[in-house]
């Protein structure tokens, strides 16, 4: 069987839910098109289909429901299985835990590398313009004012047609009704053809054609000035879709332009400034203080504060150096840093995260799957009851034909379903993009929907709950001061690329020790290491080699047993033949940590740690944080408590990291990666943190409840203005352009109301 492709489209002009329902079964009707996702908020347009599809074609009918439409870069399905396959083989640097960053240049689906954006297929573009030309449309681009798309100039024609007739009425009102039908006419001919395109399209029920049917009826009726007033009415209510849909599209798309357009390339010794874009991966380039990096990347010398807070919204700068990774889009702090591209710029983490939410836009959420099929029986009920509304009366009640087929139009209108379409996409929109700007990714409206009913979260602890390195934590001196064990220890573990060894070396450059260069060293397979330094003989390694060597008195065993039993790893110094202190290192819970898992229980959730890590070390770990612990489990046990979690009727997330986490993240409900995780659990993961914090757990829980509960204020103000002025219409009180405020109004409103879901996430 031929693999399927997938292609993505960039559409421009589709502002509401009916623009969606109208090209999806327009496309999904194409010779072999097997499936179609379209996003409203996200502007985009997903067609997976074999090989004999035409795209000239798919592009063509899009057009000619009145769009701008143009190709994005696309994958075979196998060449994603490939990426997937190949994303197992990645050099996660030694195992699970690198935190400081995340090394993109090897993440599978981006398939924008190495691509030419200036070279798309012109010759679609070519065919897109003649048919614009032959369609004339009025749906623009939905960037740029208002009023230099075609749809505000359309609106501002139509506007100032009413004013004009208007006027010629007071001035000659035996002619005002034809004034009136001219103006209706300016603005119903491009309704009307979009109502016939998507008739033709499989599409017969539309807005357009309702609203037609509704103008064309009032003329019928000598209702010719309403019907002016009404088509006016709703151009502007599209034109006001189309400002409100585009804030929420320009929410995330604005993160690409935190990255600056101009970077300072370092060549032969000399810098030079060169588009950001142009950046190969493995190009080095010099950062300003007060600059914002160009490129995703390693610093290769220098050390600085870096601003994160446009990318992972962490309030703080972080202090990074030599070896840190560094974002596109965060800003340099005080000191210049010279930086080793990882990544190139369609592959960065802001072109990443603007992309993993453009797709997750196009995944719909299980109410809005039900929401759309209930508006296909909707909209043809409304055209029903519209119909009996203007008939029954006049045959079977005795009213007049000119007032029931009135108030019949007037529900059509009423009935229009974009409002109640468009309540739950603009909110998870909203949401997904509110996330996406703090550090919060989901992979869909289903995620995002499931999140606010997790009972259960078990999280990894190396590197989930812990910083996933080892700090030096306590230095005891046995005859000698804490700072001569310190300075002795670093001499021996100088160069030693081991995790013991850096956090020894950390604690020393953090402390400005004077660390004195050592000789003669060699290490001892499982023991430790040894040296000469000043002349003197040194030894570092676990207790039990150094009890090999000397005498270790109760008082000191009962030290160092006491640090053991604190989960901490301990290595002794021996100076000569005298035991001469302990460093004892642990790899210590992330700083919010506590406080990010007080939010979940606050939140009536309940928290397990799973971990392979030692019984002893995690129970330690555990009690510090109040969390319960399941130790030295593998990664099949963690899979196999998160089942067990499932079938005691819990709706189960699980937080990790690492490759080991994998297994256990995909059976969880909702799998998160922390993100300075591994590709495997990223791409195995229904979400991801960007920087990490425990806390964000307890925020993407409280954003997916802040959104639920936005929809539901939608949904009641969608059919709430539809069933009051379903009821003022049929009592006489209001006519057709009260009605066209029920739906355009209604849609302005519910759009308005997910917008406020792009206001900041409350701290856990």
């Amino acid at each position: 069987m031929a693999e399927a492709t997938q292609t993505r489209y960039r559409v421009e002009g589709m502002d509401c839910a009916s623009c969606a329902s109208k090209i999806d079964t327009a496309v999904r009707r194409m010779p072999g098109v097997k499936d179609v996702s379209v996003s409203v908020t996200a502007g985009t347009m997903t067609v997976n289909h074999d090989e004999v599809s035409d795209l000239t074609a798919i592009a063509r009918k899009v057009t000619g429901l009145g769009y701008s439409v143009s190709q994005l870069a696309g994958k075979t399905a196998a060449a994603v299985a490939a990426d997937k396959h190949a994303g197992c083989g990645h050099d996660h640097g030694g195992g699970e835990h690198s935190h400081a960053g995340h090394d993109h240049s090897g993440h599978r689906g981006h398939e924008h590398a190495n691509h030419d954006h200036a070279g798309h297929d012109h010759s679609q573009q070519a065919a897109k313009g003649a048919i614009e030309g032959l369609h004339g449309h009025d749906h623009g681009p939905t960037t740029g004012p208002w009023w230099a798309s075609k749809k505000g100039r359309l609106t501002i024609l139509s506007g100032a047609a009413l004013v004009v007739a208007y006027a010629i009425g007071h001035l000659v009102p035996s002619i005002a009704p034809y004034a009136f039908i001219a103006a209706m006419l300016i603005g119903l001919i491009p309704i009307a053809r979009r109502a016939i395109m998507a008739a033709m399209a499989g599409t017969p029920f539309s807005i357009e054609m309702l609203m037609t049917i509704a103008a064309v009826g009032a003329v019928v009726i000598n209702a010719g000035e309403e019907a002016a007033a009404v088509v006016f009415l709703f151009l502007v209510g599209e034109l006001l879709e189309g400002v409100a849909a585009g804030k929420a599209r320009a929410s995330i798309q604005s993160l690409t332009a935190l990255v600056p357009k101009e970077a300072l390339l370092e060549e032969n010794g000399q810098t030079r400034a060169v588009p950001a874009e142009s950046l190969a991966v493995g190009a080095v380039i010099l950062v300003r203080p007060g600059d914002r990096i160009s490129a995703d990347g390693v610093i290769l010398s220098g050390d600085s504060a870096i601003d994160e807070a446009p990318v992972t919204g962490e309030s703080t700068p972080v202090h990074k150096g030599v070896n840190d990774k560094v974002f596109a889009g965060t800003i340099n702090g005080d000191a210049a840093l010279r930086v080793r591209v990882t990544a190139a710029a369609a592959d960065n983490t802001i072109a990443r995260v603007v992309k993993l939410v453009e797709e997750a836009q196009e995944s719909k959420a299980p109410t809005e799957r039900f929401i759309d099929r209930f508006s296909r029986y909707y909209t043809p009920g409304v055209v029903v009851v519209g119909a009996l509304v203007a008939i029954i009366p006049p045959l079977f009640m005795g009213g007049g034909w000119g007032e029931w087929v009135y108030k019949g139009l007037a529900i059509l209108l009423i009935g229009c379903p974009c409002a109640l379409v468009i309540s739950t996409p603009a909110a998870i929109a909203a949401s997904l993009s509110a996330g996406a700007r703090r550090g919060l990714l989901l992979k869909g409206g289903a995620v995002l929907e499931t999140l606010g009913t997790i009972t259960a979260v078990a999280l990894d602890k190396t590197g989930t709950l812990t910083e996933g390195k080892p700090k030096v934590t306590d230095i005891i001196g046995f005859g000698h001061s804490e700072a001569e064990v310190l300075t002795f220890a670093a001499a021996l573990e100088t160069g030693s690329s081991h995790p013991l060894a850096k956090a020894i070396l950390d604690k020393a450059a953090a402390d400005k020790a004077l660390v004195p260069a050592a000789s003669d060293a060699r290490a001892l397979g499982g023991k430790g290491v040894t040296a000469s330094v000043d002349g003197k003989a040194i030894f570092l390694g676990s207790p039990q080699a150094a009890g090999d060597r000397i005498a270790l008195s109760a008082e000191q065993t009962a030290q160092i047993t006491a640090l053991n039993d604190e989960g901490k790893t301990v290595s002794v110094l021996i100076i000569g033949e005298t035991l001469a202190g302990a460093i004892a290192m642990r790899d210590e819970p992330r700083a919010d940590a506590k406080s990010g898992l007080k939010a979940l229980t606050d939140a009536g959730v309940k928290i397990v740690m799973l971990t392979g890590d030692n019984r002893r070390t995690a129970t330690a770990i555990g009690s510090e944080l109040g969390i319960e612990v399941r130790a030295e489990l593998m990664p099949e046990d963690k899979q196999r408590i998160v089942g067990e979690l499932k079938r005691e009727g819990l709706v189960v997330a699980k937080v990790g990291d690492g490759i080991n986490d994998a297994p256990a993240l995909a059976a969880a409900d909702i799998g998160i990666a922390m993100g300075g995780g591994t590709d495997v659990a990223l791409e195995t993961a229904d979400a991801a943190v960007l920087h990490g914090r425990v806390g964000d757990v307890a925020r993407m829980i409280d954003l997916s409840k802040r959104t639920m509960g936005n929809i539901r204020q939608n949904i009641t103000i969608a059919l709430g203005l539809k069933a009051v002025f379903l009821v003022t219409t049929i009592a006489g009180i209001t006519g057709l352009w009260p009605a066209i405020l029920a739906d355009t109004g209604a849609t302005v409103l519910v759009t308005i109301n997910a917008l406020r879901l792009l206001a900041p996430v409350r701290s856990a």
